[in-house]
């Protein structure tokens, strides 16, 4: 099934993969207002559609988000407050997005090819996990516009250790694919005839898992990040012991043992 939403193009696999691809290449894929608003109500929908399973986040053209639209932004100026307004507008829609994406109960994939900067490598940082092609960059480059990129920052310091993510924030430059896969900013990189592949794969895999249990397994992975040692035992804790009474888990563990393939019910 493909949905074609003019920005946004929806693709939904018999599998179970929902692809959301953004299709503004003449402008770089900027992560305008329309452009948010129509990925948060795709994720919104996804999230209330048992039957989708994963999530791939694409785009078309060689940009696969240059972030912020700078143009709208200076228009914004022109307003009466010189824009403050309209600023704390976006960047709160912003960071909605980004929380939404991982909140969403389906694992939430970045297929990356071509060039990810400033808000648009903060959207690489907050899916779940990440492949990109070889050709691809990614760059946090605000500083080198006089605006520090801070909010990108909040993604990247959870995903990056702290001094490569210093790095790219001070300096705003570019790092290839292969760094960023070093730095755990993207899972892989890959050859872009195989990017994909790869990523429908990876995707296929993860979506003939239960369901119910990798959805439990990805709010207990982003809750427990926030804790303390002690809290996130007693947390993880109380979440296995809830998961082992669900179906799936008694299913599972029982085909595991007579050797079978497992019959998931989602539940």
């Amino acid at each position: 099934m493909k949905e074609n939403l003019e920005i946004l193009i929806k693709e939904k696999s018999d599998k179970g993969v929902l692809r959301l691809t953004m299709n503004n290449p003449n402008k770089k894929n900027p992560l305008s207002e329309s452009m948010m608003r129509i990925l948060m109500e795709g994720l919104k929908d996804a999230s209330a559609d048992h039957s989708i399973k994963v999530i791939v986040l694409a785009a078309n053209g060689d940009v696969f988000s240059s972030g912020h639209d700078l143009k709208e932004i200076t228009s914004a100026r022109a307003n009466e407050d010189k824009g403050e307004s309209y600023f704390k507008e976006l960047f709160d829609y912003c960071s909605t997005l980004m929380q939404l994406i991982v909140n969403t109960r389906q694992p939430v994939i970045a297929e990356v090819d071509g060039i990810a900067t400033a808000a648009g490598c903060q959207l690489v940082a907050s899916c779940d996990l990440a492949i990109a092609s070889n050709e691809s960059k990614f760059a946090t480059p605000g500083v080198n516009l006089g605006l520090f990129c801070s909010t990108p920052m909040v993604a990247l310091t959870r995903n990056v250790n702290k001094k490569n993510a210093m790095e790219m924030l001070l300096t705003g430059d570019f790092i290839d694919a292969k760094k960023a896969k070093e730095i755990g900013l993207i899972n892989n990189n890959v050859s872009k005839k195989n990017l994909f592949m790869e990523v429908n794969k990876l995707a296929e895999k993860i979506a003939s898992k239960s369901t119910m249990t990798v959805s439990i397994g990805k709010k207990a992975f982003y809750e427990q990040a926030e804790m303390d040692l002690s809290a996130a035992y007693n947390y993880t804790s109380q979440t296995m012991t809830d998961n082992l009474l669900k179906y799936d888990a008694k299913e599972g563990i029982e085909a595991f043992i007579k050797k079978r393939p497992p019959e998931w019910q989602d539940k």
